[in-house]
């Protein structure tokens, strides 16, 4: 029995001086890591903590100080990485690393890195979106700001960025509907303009192309996010086409009254004196044909008609 007891206090002694070498050992690569930290080799850095780590969970208690210690260090470094390609416009690795940083805070209790990492992801695809945006590849930008948004959806900003990607891919439904969205976070003015020059631009092209009431459909649309001097011209050139001569005068007092000093100014009140005149209305039809006198192309008919109204 004694014999055993001996045995046993042998086995004791040897496994608390194996323990503490090992945590020599841990304290050593710990030790090392911080070096190359100092030194600014990030990845050699947290290596080397890692492994100090799991060397000083392997002794128990004697190795939870240093356990913590490494715990605390890790997210931090983990992090500085992930920030560093965001530098780097590395922007899909540093969404991977922040994910990871993510998972690895939480699991280390280290709330304030995870917050933080969490904050960045939107915003490294944000800054994604920019570069796609600025190189003109419209529906990856897209994407990167979907995916952005996904993740902070009250994001105003995100919105108005990624209609302004759809718009660019030509995808018009889905711009107006995130331009919706970021008017109803905080960029009320900026996207309803942007939705109004959406509308403007179709209004145009289904002018030119002789789609005349959709034409005025679209300026309509376009004047519903405030006044614009060319979708009213546009909105009075198509009800012109659709012989709606009242509703082409309407539009075209809208745009003398927007842009009285535009250079086809004159051109345009001429035009509303003569569909007064059509009308009847001599009063309105001498009042702007009165406008034009002094023009040197329309000043000569506008006096005639003039005189003629007489």
């Amino acid at each position: 029995m004694k014999k055993i007891l001996l045995t046993l206090a042998a086995v004791v002694l040897s496994a608390g001086m194996l323990s503490a070498q090992d945590l020599s050992q841990a304290t050593e690569t710990a030790k090392m890591a911080n070096e190359s930290l100092v030194a600014g080799n990030k990845a050699l850095a947290l290596t080397g903590f890692q492994e100090a780590l799991a060397q000083a969970a392997a002794c128990g208690e004697e190795g939870e100080e240093l356990v913590a210690t490494c715990k605390g260090v890790i997210p931090n470094i983990m992090l500085s990485i992930a920030k560093d390609l965001i530098k780097e416009s590395n922007f899909d690795d540093a969404v991977t690393k922040l994910n990871e940083v993510v998972a690895k805070a939480k699991e280390y209790a280290a709330d304030e890195i995870a917050d933080e990492a969490a904050t960045l992801i939107p915003q490294a695809l944000m800054a994604k979106g920019g570069d796609l945006l600025k190189d003109k590849n419209f529906t990856a930008a897209a994407e990167a700001y979907k995916s952005a948004l996904a993740l902070d959806p009250e994001n105003g900003n995100l919105a108005l960025r990624l209609g302004q990607a759809l718009a660019g891919a030509g995808q018009v439904e889905e711009a107006v509907a995130a331009f919706e969205t970021a008017a109803k976070n905080g960029q009320e003015e900026l996207a309803g303009k942007q939705i109004s020059n959406i509308y403007l631009k179709k209004a145009a092209a289904a002018l030119k192309a002789g789609k005349f009431a959709d034409a005025v459909a679209a300026a309509e649309k376009c004047n519903e996010y405030g006044d614009n001097a060319q979708a009213y011209l546009v909105a009075g050139q198509a009800s012109q086409k659709l012989n709606k001569n009242a509703d082409a005068i309407k539009n075209f007092e809208k745009y003398l009254a927007a842009a009285p000093t535009a250079k086809n100014a004159n051109a345009i009140a001429f035009t509303v004196a003569a569909l007064y005149q059509k009308a009847g209305n001599k009063a309105k039809a001498k009042e702007f044909y009165q406008k034009v006198v002094s023009d040197p192309q329309l000043g000569a008919q506008a006096k005639q008609q003039l005189d003629a109204l007489k």
